[in-house]
């Protein structure tokens, strides 16, 4: 059987993929599908850079704005919700193009991968959640790190939904998650697919993030953040957790100087982007697009569509 094309068009934060994913879908006849972790929540549209109604120019776009911030989304969560609106796309004979900068999100898409997910018991869960309510979430990384050094490696301690995660596994299945993880990671590809991966100077990217900042900044993100407060989303919420909400959340409860604030999101948000390439520098299939190299957007675009017509994509 055939497999389906699917186009993914990624790169680190403020590199420049949403203005490019429109220009390359009107060009194909492609629909967007948003690989972001933030844009699915309602309300947070200033912080999380959410593309504007009247900026997406006709293209279809899914996985913005589908739920509430108290509201679970997880990878399995968004793998089914994209492969939903990926058979809607397909069947009005359109390409869907996966873009975003949530690389696990992608790859889990790209190739099928299996996260184990169980509805098991929580017990475990609780009481690994109250461990880190009272000692710490660097606490529970260093359990991760004597059972799994591999996932410790991987795993940010603050993240600390995939270190409970990674240490449910273990206790579940006797077997490292990191293992499991690599297993699924050498599987194919159910997709026709071309993986491209936008990326520009380092310096200029940094850069490109400050005035990202101080231009949120200007459209009113501490409104936002204020407003979502108010509405009772505090920062026990993974949305609120994210880049743009937690920075100003401090400065909202008084921990931190509103210059404070600001100049940590930028710290924050380059710090990221520098994760999101090492993250890709890894990922194998990639197409490097790297901005420099080229004088315009429509250069760009001809070498992307010279590539997806050799891969007989489009």
């Amino acid at each position: 059987m055939d497999k389906k094309p699917l186009i993914i068009l990624t790169g680190p934060t403020a590199v420049g993929k949403s203005s490019l994913s429109i220009s390359l879908a009107k060009r194909i006849n492609a629909e967007i599908i948003s690989a972001d972790s933030m844009q699915v929540y309602k309300g947070m549209d200033i912080g999380t850079a959410k593309i504007k109604p009247e900026e997406m120019e006709g293209v279809a776009h899914y996985l913005i704005d589908e739920l509430e911030p108290d509201e679970e989304f997880n990878v399995v969560k968004f793998k089914q919700m994209a492969r939903i609106f990926m058979e809607q796309i397909y069947a009005k004979d359109k390409i869907p193009v996966l873009v975003g900068g949530t690389a696990f999100y992608i790859q889990a898409l790209l190739y099928d991968i299996d996260f184990g997910e169980s509805e098991t018991d929580s017990t475990y869960r609780d009481y690994l959640t109250e461990l880190a309510r009272q000692k710490g979430n660097e606490y529970l990384h260093n359990l991760l790190l004597e059972l799994d050094p591999e996932s410790a490696a991987a795993i940010h301690p603050n993240n600390l939904k995939r270190v409970i995660r990674a240490l449910e596994y273990h206790r579940q299945t006797g077997k490292k998650i990191s293992e499991h993880n690599r297993e699924q990671k050498a599987k194919a590809s159910p997709y026709n697919f071309c993986y491209f991966v936008l990326n520009r100077d380092r310096a200029a990217l940094y850069d490109s993030i400050n005035k990202r900042v101080d231009q949120m900044m200007e459209e009113g993100l501490l409104d936002e953040v204020k407003a979502l407060k108010e509405a009772g989303y505090g920062r026990e919420l993974v949305s609120m957790q994210g880049l743009g909400y937690k920075e100003l959340l401090a400065y909202l409860n008084g921990e931190c100087s509103l210059e404070e604030a600001i100049e940590i999101l930028k710290r924050d948000t380059r710090h990221f982007a520098k994760r999101q390439l090492t993250w890709f520098k890894h990922e194998r299939d990639v197409i490097w697009v790297n901005k420099d190299n080229f004088s315009s957007e429509e250069e760009i675009l001809d070498y992307m569509t010279d590539i997806l017509k050799a891969k007989s994509i489009i």
